[in-house]
């Protein structure tokens, strides 16, 4: 018989890259040779059957900035009564983002609040481990009381209060498993990026546009943002491929101006475009808003959030009409936490939402997140997708199960994070195997190697 955690007594994390520049898997206008990276933390209990594993996402370089901020942390983490933690959730997260002497070098932003992801995602894992469920299935058996609980609302109280949240979450209560049944037998809807990404051949875009056809996937996004005439082209041949039947998105991951991005999406929008992603500044909310209303006319909208960096700026994007599609990611703000809170918003602001994902283990970790809003609080597919990419499943014990252009909901305890232990060993920075390989065969040159490592 399996002994119950009771406490944690260890932390772990480690730096896992993996060399995804070398095939420009993820490049976009902003983001030209990202390496897939994860600051990978785990969580050690006093029972040997019983272990936590968090991901935050980086694209390489500072993932050993984040790595030592989640080793700054550690004195709030060790030695924590587990029953406590669970109990007083939001407490606990609450004093992981605004530790008194750390939170300078934040607040609630930055590496240290990627840090503080790592953390919460890993209790997460932890929790769904214990209980024997899927992280959103623990979710959605919660009380309306126990949700809010887990959700800092200071400096969300003008949106939403704790009473409205759970009079909000209440009224779900009675749709909820009538709910989850359709979404175990129909899924949750997909879009895929895999066919856009800046750097591919015009001969790979046709190759994973079949493929992904093949595969029934109906809605594709392309990205954008560094040469105009050559966005063109390349959606051209995107539609070609695609039809003019299935949704297309567009992406400029930050590049733009806002009145340039205003003058470029007017050209683009002959290819009759869902959403503009990332259109300029990622904090620039009022340049949202103003490229919102200039490109309302054309039916396209404003997608944005992988990079917003807390429940504030969520707020003010929703509130002030900046975004017609919220994209929460699951390695950033504090974790799960303050993604329902940012959920919880969305809900009352009528505002859908459409999870970024890709990277190295988003798409693992969001789908969670849409299946609890749609059990418990939106009860709708309408307007609403989840990001998908091919790109390293492999080395994940429980990936997304994926259906034809949709994920059907995940069956393993946890939070689906934990990777298999050969994978972090080769591809641990910057002593794994694949990387000692790449340094010493000059394939790959890495400037940030020249400097003493912090941790």
């Amino acid at each position: 018989m399996e002994k119950k955690a009771t406490k944690i007594v260890d932390l772990l994390v480690e730096d896992v890259r993996f060399p995804t520049s070398l095939e420009l898997d993820g490049s976009d206008a902003s983001h030209p040779d990202p390496d897939y990276s994860a600051v990978y933390v785990t969580l050690v209990t006093d029972s040997e059957d019983f272990k936590g594993y968090g991901i935050t996402f980086t694209l390489g370089r500072g993932n050993e900035i984040v790595l030592h901020c989640v080793d700054s942390l550690r004195f709030l983490v060790m030695n924590k009564d587990i029953k406590e933690i669970q109990a007083n959730m939001g407490s606990w997260v609450r004093s992981l983002a605004h530790e008194s002497q750390l939170r300078w070098i934040g607040p609630e932003k930055g590496p240290l609040h990627l840090a503080v992801a790592g953390i919460v995602n890993s209790f997460w894992d932890l929790w769904g481990k214990m209980e024997s469920k899927p992280v959103w299935k623990l979710l959605v058996d919660m009380s309306p009381e126990q949700l809010v609980s887990l959700v800092d609302f200071r400096y969300m109280e003008d949106c939403i209060t704790k009473d409205e949240a759970i009079e909000m979450l209440q009224k779900e209560v009675p749709m909820k498993s009538k709910r989850e049944v359709h979404i175990r037998m129909s899924g949750f809807p997909a879009y895929t990026t895999q066919v856009g990404w800046l750097g591919y051949s015009d001969e790979k875009i046709r190759t994973l546009s079949k493929m992904f056809l093949d595969r029934g996937f109906t809605a594709f996004k392309m990205k954008v943002g560094s040469d105009l005439e050559d966005d063109k082209r390349r959606l051209s041949i995107l539609r070609e491929c695609i039809g003019w039947d299935h949704l297309v998105m567009v992406d400029a991951n930050q590049k733009w101006s806002v009145p340039e991005a205003i003058e470029w999406m007017k050209e683009l929008a002959q290819f009759k475009l869902h959403w503009i992603e990332e259109p300029t500044s990622p904090d620039d909310i009022l340049g949202h808003l103003e490229i919102s209303k200039a490109l309302k006319e054309h039916g396209i909208g404003v997608a944005t959030g992988e990079v917003c960096q807390n429940r504030v700026m969520f707020k003010q994007f929703l509130a002030s009409g900046g975004m017609q599609f919220c994209q929460i990611d699951a390695g950033r703000m504090a974790g799960v936490n303050e993604v329902i809170g940012v959920y919880l918003m969305a809900k009352k602001l009528n505002v859908p939402v459409c999870p970024h994902a890709g990277g190295v283990g988003l798409c693992e970790m969001v789908q969670h997140l849409q299946m609890f809003d749609y059990v418990a609080l939106s009860g709708t597919t309408e307007n609403r997708m989840i990001e998908y990419v091919d790109h390293l499943h492999e080395h994940f014990k429980s990936p997304p199960k994926m259906g034809p252009s949709k994920y059907y909901p995940p069956t393993d305890p946890g939070y689906s994070t934990e990777m298999f232990s050969e994978s972090v060993d080769k591809f641990s920075y910057p002593n794994g195997e694949i990387w000692k390989d790449l340094f010493s065969s000059g394939k790959y040159r890495d400037p940030s190697r020249i400097h003493k490592r912090l941790v």
